[in-house]
Formats: structure tokens, C-alpha cells, sequence
């Protein structure tokens, strides 16, 4: 049996320097004036990668283009700090020069706009992840919110095959338990959970099963434990209630396919908004907090720190912290 090296306090400095860290969520105010280099902390705190929702649900084409438009040109208009993603290439450019790959990702298939040949317009400008639906039910499937499970809709089979055409990772994140059990027999691809906790962990309707899990580790796909304390527990942002989910995905379906995707808002003050102005797509239970905790991107070391002292192996830490969410870019995108 070949041996696997265990890091320890001396190495783990440089270990973690050596590190593809890959942020497959977070989320910036949808607003085309924002600040984007918010994002700058994730390369401060030693990521590599980050993938940046630029439209939800209540999104159409216009608000969300809009969005993304600005946004890219920030990236694009700041070379020395950031990459544009197009391709896995870039994303080890920008971890070799010390810069921040940025790529996009849709919460939702709204903006779409009812059409599939807008996928590849969003895939040519940055957006590699795609969830086909956002809590409540939509023209693609039902979502994790739904009071019935209708599963994934024609529509949502054909949106799904263009992904797997056009190279854009299909996340059924969000989604009702059937729908995503239909997405994971449907894809030609590996789908990921981008940013979701275990729901035998904690027991919320956002929080996915044990056999969800398997499923989408069964296409090849990887599971991202998020970050946000309602999902984790009782509104607990510790790095312990982070890993107890973290321990258990991997005890369903190994390292391999156990990721980070944190679902980091930047803007407390704009999560209370979206809750407000959007009562529809969140059920009481995201009100009863005077505020909703995230694990921020300074803990992504003491995440690293924490993995490596639960003894996991320095490739199990590297597959984590990234690499396996590299694995699928690399088998998806185009």
C-alpha cells in the first residue's frame, strides 16, 4: 500500500503555499457598482481561485449581463492582480504569478431567459458553473424549498445537455432532492453540490443527503461545504462545525470528491436585503437570526491547519482545499 505523507507544523507553511486553494462560491452585492476587489482577500489569504455568482433567480438577462459586464472589465482592467478566466491554463497562470483567477457562476437558470442557446453566451463570458435551480421551483425543476418535488422539467434536461456541450459545469445545489437525483442521471458530465452542507449533519431543507452525495461523487463530481452558519448549525461559523461536515462527506465518498465552497457574501447588509426584498425564495427559518454568519476567506489557513491536523494526508488536504474541483474543470470545461 503506497504511504501517504501526513503533514506537520514545520512543513505545513509551505505545504499550504504549494496549494491550489479553489473557491468554488461566493458571492458579491449584484449591484454594477461594487467593489470587486473585495475579492483581493481570497488571494491575501492564499487562494488561487475564485468563482463569483453574477445573478440569482430574480435575475433576467438584462440585470444579470449588466452585472457581469462590469465586473468583468474590473477583472479585466486589473492584470496585475487578477486572471480572467477562459480555461484550466489560466487558472495555474494566476496561481504561479500570485494573482486571483476569477471565473462566474449562475445561481438559477432564469437568466437564461427561457432559452438554452444563451448558456454558451454565458460561457463565453466567464460563467463556468451554472445550478439549475435557486429554492423554489422554476422552469428547469423544483428547488430544495418546494412544498411538492416535481423533479427536472424537458426544459431543464435540454439546459443541462447544452452545458455538457458548451463545457459549463451543471451544480445542483439549491435543488430539490428529486431534481437532483435527475440532474445526476442526466448529465454526460460530473456535477458538483458547489456549495452545500450534509444534512445528517445538520438537519436543514438547504442541506443535502447521504445519497446525494454519493450520487454526485458518482459522476465525478465533488461536494462543497459551505460556509454559512444556518446551514452548519445553529448559525455556527466555527472551522470545528465546518469540518464535522467536511469529515462526514468524506467518510460517505472519500476525499476525492470533498471540495470548499464557502458561499461567502460580502455584504451582511445585502444578504438582509436579498431575504427581504425576495420573501418568496426564503422561508422563515433564514429570518429567525438577527443576522446570518459566514466562514470568511481569512479562515481558509486554519481550514488547511485544521484538515492537517485531523491527520488527513497532504494529497487528501491539496484535494480539498482544491484540486479536486480542478479534476473537474479539467474533464469539463471546454
Amino acid at each position: 500500500m503506497k504511504q501517504e505523507h501526513v503533514m506537520t507544523p514545520p512543513d505545513f507553511a509551505a505545504e499550504y503555499a504549494r496549494a491550489m486553494v479553489w473557491e468554488q462560491h461566493c458571492c458579491l452585492p449584484l449591484d454594477p457598482d461594487t467593489s470587486v476587489d473585495e475579492l483581493w482577500r481570497y488571494a491575501e489569504a492564499g487562494a488561487s481561485f475564485v468563482s463569483v455568482n453574477v445573478g440569482y433567480a430574480p435575475h433576467d438577462i438584462a440585470g444579470t449581463i449588466t452585472v457581469l459586464s462590469a465586473f468583468r472589465r474590473h477583472v479585466l482592467m486589473n492584470p496585475d492582480r487578477y486572471v480572467m478566466v477562459g480555461s484550466v491554463d489560466d487558472v495555474r497562470r494566476a496561481k504561479a504569478t500570485g494573482r486571483l483567477a476569477v471565473a462566474f457562476d449562475l445561481e438559477d437558470t432564469g437568466p437564461l431567459g427561457g432559452r438554452v442557446d444563451t448558456v454558451q453566451t454565458y460561457y463565453d463570458l466567464g460563467v463556468r458553473t451554472m445550478l439549475l435551480t435557486y429554492n423554489q421551483r422554476n422552469a428547469a425543476g423544483s428547488g430544495c424549498h418546494d412544498d411538492s418535488d416535481g423533479g427536472l422539467t424537458d426544459f431543464g434536461r435540454e439546459v443541462v445537455a447544452e452545458m455538457n456541450r458548451v463545457g459549463m459545469v451543471v451544480d445542483a445545489t439549491h435543488c430539490s432532492y428529486r431534481t437532483s437525483m435527475d440532474i445526476f442521471a442526466a448529465s454526460k458530465a460530473p456535477v458538483v453540490l458547489s456549495h452545500s452542507a450534509t444534512r445528517a449533519i445538520h438537519d436543514h431543507e438547504r442541506n443535502v443527503w447521504d445519497d446525494q452525495i454519493e450520487a454526485c461523487a458518482e459522476t465525478g463530481g465533488v461536494i462543497g461545504i459551505n460556509g454559512v452558519g444556518i446551514f452548519l448549525g445553529e448559525n455556527d461559523t466555527s472551522t470545528e462545525a465546518l469540518m464535522r461536515h467536511i469529515d462526514h462527506a468524506v467518510s460517505l465518498v472519500g476525499w476525492e470528491h470533498v471540495g470548499l465552497g464557502l458561499d461567502f457574501c460580502f455584504s451582511g447588509e445585502d444578504t438582509g436585503d436579498e431575504l427581504t426584498q425576495n420573501p418568496d425564495l426564503f422561508p422563515p427559518s433564514y429570518r429567525q437570526w438577527d443576522r446570518i454568519d459566514f466562514i470568511e476567506p481569512e479562515r481558509l489557513p486554519a481550514i488547511a491547519a485544521a484538515l492537517a491536523n485531523r491527520s488527513y494526508s497532504s494529497e487528501a488536504v491539496r484535494g480539498i482545499l482544491g484540486e479536486n474541483f480542478l479534476r473537474v474543470a479539467e474533464n469539463v470545461w471546454r
